[in-house]
């Protein structure tokens, strides 16, 4: 069957006639319906039908803009009343995903319009072809192929409300027909209806999508150290050499206009608090990063966490391997030398200049994850520069956060060969506390400590014990010494005099400064689009950057320690530290 012609269409306004368009879509409907008898249920015959009715929407420019108008409402209702078809009855399912456009108060040349469906049929504008024009696969390539239509927004108008139901209703058995035709049920994701404008102004804007812990003023970071309890001047410097580099990019403008700002959360040293820290600055201060965090224990705490949430894990004050895995973790950079690289310098130091033998070395550690790292690298150092050497290294322990040094001075005195040198893997207190009770005694003893124990506050404790107790304290250090005039040693204490009036310039501050440094650069050079990943391919990308220390710092793909050197410091009677060659 061939529809009427239109009396040869030679005459505009006859195409445009209400009446006439209401008479062929009605003719259409009852001969597409008719012809159908004999398809009916099969799926050659449901295309045949869907053919038909995208005729009607090509061929009537006028009809098929009120049915698009009448489709919308449709599918607005659907999503609230959704229904799926079984056996030829609907029944109540799931909503269907439903995203409309905003509205404008400026009305539009043309309305794009996108239908999906099963078979994704969809309508869009075309300025060129404005009674429309059918697009897309032949109906029987099958599911996916897709149809589309122009629709000039001043020719809507309204037909009568039968042919728009049966219309809606012709249209949207297609996909439910479909479905279940590829034994599917309608109300899967790739059958669901959906409405979606094709304006570009209601496009998301990429640009603007929001990062936590980065706005158009800031970039938050924080921090979790201890701010209580015998280690907190561990915290309390690091903090403010972080700041005091943050504070000189603020003053310059920020970094590519944002200010930098760092909130900081107590944990006291105990890995039983480092959790509820954590969490706190994630989800209260809602910062982008970590840096700096302090300590070994409670890293093992803070470490998951930030790899949980793919947060940056920058400049931690430790040197233990778990912040160092091979291949390095995506998220986690280090700027100092590890513990392993200090301990080994140290011993190295003892036997080759010093000429202690193996059986001369005790360890004195606390009695925890940091400890134990100290120990097995001291071990492990000793068989290095000692072939074939198996007896075990004297080791003598003390509990974190705790300043009772007494079963380690006991099980030191009760040695029955001599013990001529100490590495000391703890905190200041303790440290000065072991150094006191034991420094009688054995006067001629060597005592060597790593970074981590906190030179500055391990001086001012044994100096306040006496001048004795100070002299030839050895300390390895992952800075150069403060007491120094290279660039980087003048510009920190430029930094902390002015920020920070008072404080004496530290060691740890000192490695809290030039972490910080380090990451304001990489946060200049990713640009003011900024989000982790982009910073963590800044950073790999940083090679040979040279801020003054007499060692070059580079990141790579497989490398996110930056500085690998050891320097070496050792107090005088009067607590001030002077650089030693380690070598």
């Amino acid at each position: 069957m061939r529809m009427p012609d239109r009396g040869q269409q030679t005459d505009r306004q006859d195409v445009h006639a209400p009446t006439e368009d209401v008479d062929r879509l009605t003719w259409l409907l009852q001969n597409s319906e008719s012809s159908d008898q004999r398809l009916v249920g099969s799926r050659a015959g449901r295309l045949h039908r869907a053919r038909h009715l995208l005729n009607v929407l090509v061929y009537e420019p006028r009809s098929t803009a009120a049915i698009l108008a009448f489709l919308c409402m449709a599918v607005i209702v659907l999503g609230a009343f959704p229904i799926s078809w079984e056996h030829g009855h609907s029944t109540v399912s799931e909503p269907l995903p439903i995203t409309l456009p905003s509205p404008s108060a400026e009305p539009a040349f043309a309305t794009s319009i996108a239908v999906h469906t099963a078979p994704s049929a969809s309508i869009s504008s075309d300025r060129n072809q404005p009674y429309g024009m059918l697009q897309g696969a032949a109906p029987d390539n099958g599911p996916g192929e897709s149809h589309r239509f122009s629709v000039p927004s001043n020719d809507l108008v309204a037909l009568q409300e039968p042919i728009m139901s049966r219309l809606a209703e012709g249209l949207l058995s297609i996909g439910s027909d479909e479905a279940h035709a590829e034994g599917s049920p309608a109300t899967t994701p790739s059958s669901s209806t959906m409405v979606a404008a094709a304006d570009p102004s209601t496009m998301p804007d990429v640009s603007s999508v929001s990062i936590r812990g980065v706005s158009d003023k800031e970039i938050r970071f924080g921090i979790v150290a201890p701010f209580s309890g015998p280690a907190k001047e561990l915290g309390r410097q690091m903090k403010i050499g972080i700041e005091s580099a943050f504070d000189v990019a603020n003053d310059v403008g920020g970094v590519n206009g944002r200010q930098l700002k760092l909130s900081s959360a107590d944990d006291g040293y105990e890995p039983t608090r480092t959790g509820e820290a954590m969490k706190q600055l994630w989800d209260t201060d809602q910062i982008f990063g970590i840096i700096g965090n302090v300590g070994t224990p409670t890293a093992a705490v803070a470490l998951p966490f930030a790899l949980d949430h793919k947060m940056l894990f920058f400049g931690a004050f430790t040197g233990a391997n778990l912040l160092r895995q091979l291949p390095p973790d995506h998220y986690v950079f280090n700027y100092r030398a590890n513990y392993s690289e200090e301990t080994e310098a140290a011993v190295r130091y003892l036997m080759k200049v010093r000429g202690v033998q193996p059986n001369e070395i005790a360890v004195f550690a606390q009695q925890d994850s940091y400890g134990d790292a100290g120990y097995e690298v001291v071990a492990k150092a000793v068989r290095a520069l000692r072939g074939g050497y198996t007896e075990p290294i004297l080791r003598l322990n003390y509990k974190r956060n705790t300043v009772d040094v007494t079963d380690a001075v006991a099980q030191l005195r009760s040695r029955k060969s001599s013990i001529k040198a100490v590495v000391m893997v703890a905190t200041y207190r303790a440290a000065a506390n072991f150094i006191v009770k034991t420094r009688d005694r054995y006067p001629n003893m060597i005592y060597t400590n790593v970074s981590f124990v906190g030179s500055t506050a391990l001086s001012d404790e044994l100096v306040l014990q006496g001048e004795k107790f100070a002299d030839g304290v050895i300390v390895t250090q992952v800075v150069p010494a403060v007491s120094g005039y290279s660039r980087a040693v003048l510009d920190y204490k430029t930094a902390l005099a002015k920020y920070f009036p008072g404080e004496t310039p530290d060691y740890v501050s000192f490695e809290g400064y030039v972490a910080a440094k380090i990451l304001v650069e990489a946060l200049r050079r990713a640009g003011p689009q900024l989000d982790t990943e982009k910073l963590i391919d800044t950073l790999e990308g940083i090679h040979d950057l040279d801020m003054g220390l007499a060692t070059l710092l580079n990141f790579g793909p497989s490398e996110h320690q930056a500085s690998h050197k050891v320097w070496g410091t050792q107090l005088d009677k009067s607590g001030h530290f002077h650089a030693i060659d380690l070598e």
